[in-house]
């Protein structure tokens, strides 16, 4: 198996994703990696295994700051460019890139393509709960606006994720919402709802926000708008909570005290709401792997994102998704 990985997106790049690639090859007997990007910036980096990791030359990337879809068809030699392209043709599995997120979306779709029924790809991350059974949650970016339809897609996509990728028997379905009864939310809500109730999915409901860090729903579907929002405010949370905790646990003598005896349940707490340890945010949907790790990715989460992709390759979700597809057009 080989992935393709941009070395120079991120705000880490390129230390971080050499670190991360390192720590896989030495995890996976089976994969080799091609790394794009500057090769007088990445060789210094590389520690070996020439037969399991090659470089790919270039100098040009792609920024946060480049408008995404002018910056993949303008720069066609950048590093994540480069990264799909190796899909396209055939020489690599998967791509992985820590960059421009909506630069990613743009390359994945007009070089990998959309699945066959797929009318818009989601962004789907896998949240952490508080059992540490994790969660999909998508669409958290892709696309600001939906409609029923999409979110009905989102399900099937995540609901196959969740049982090839993350070994779940059946998984629950759940429609982010304002409250648990039916009838609540918003018109795409409301119509969201129907379709999923006829699925033959195992749709549970709503979902409020509130609840989904605690394994409400092993997949919560929702437009890219309200998923953005709920992943930032989760992120953004848990970052408040242990600045504040820090503060407090280094205000006197007594508190540090404190923190030292609490700092192995802190360190195990901190973990479980690490980012790192459950890969990147997948574009489902298209017709390959595509994985978007997170920006401020250190060589852990670059790990752990190359894990997901070899996953997703090995258990053959895109292959899934479209017997999902074809299977529920069948039904209709």
């Amino acid at each position: 198996m080989r992935l393709a990985i941009d070395a120079m997106g991120g705000d880490n790049a390129p230390d971080a994703i050499i670190e991360g690639v390192y720590e896989a090859i030495e995890a996976f007997n089976d994969l080799s990696v091609t790394i794009i990007g500057d090769e007088e910036k990445i060789n210094p980096l590389l520690k070996g295994n020439k037969d399991r990791v090659t470089v790919l030359h270039t100098e040009e990337y792609i920024s946060s700051e480049d408008q995404p879809v002018k910056a993949v068809r303008r720069k066609k030699n950048a590093s994540m460019v480069l990264a799909v392209n190796e899909v396209k043709e055939g020489r690599a599995d998967a791509a992985i890139s820590a960059g421009n997120t909506g630069a990613l979306m743009a390359a994945g779709l007009l070089y990998v393509g959309r699945i066959k029924g797929i009318d818009r790809p989601g962004l789907a991350p896998t949240l952490p709960t508080i059992d540490e059974a994790g969660f999909v949650l998508l669409d958290v970016g892709a696309n600001m606006d939906a409609k029923p339809e999409h979110l009905l897609q989102y399900a099937h996509m995540g609901s196959v994720y969740a049982e090839k990728v993350r070994g779940i028997s059946n998984p629950r379905v759940g429609l982010l919402n304002i409250g648990t009864e039916e009838g609540k939310g918003n018109e795409l809500s409301k119509q969201a709802f129907t379709l999923l109730q006829d699925s033959g999915l195992n749709f549970v409901g709503n979902v409020e926000s509130r609840d989904i860090l605690g394994n409400e729903a092993d997949v919560v579907v929702c437009d890219g708008f309200s998923g953005n929002l709920v992943l930032k405010t989760i992120e953004g949370t848990a970052l408040t909570m242990f600045k504040m905790l820090k503060e407090e646990l280094t205000s006197s003598f007594t508190s540090k005290v404190a923190a030292g005896v609490l700092k192995p349940k802190l360190k195990n707490l901190s973990t479980k709401l690490d980012y790192s340890e459950y890969g990147g945010a997948g574009l489902f949907g298209l017709n390959a792997p595509v994985i978007k790790a997170h920006g401020s990715s250190n060589g852990r989460a670059v790990f752990s994102a190359i894990k997901q992709a070899r996953m997703m390759v090995s258990g053959n979700v895109v292959s899934a998704i479209q017997t999902s597809l074809v299977k529920k057009e069948g039904d209709q």
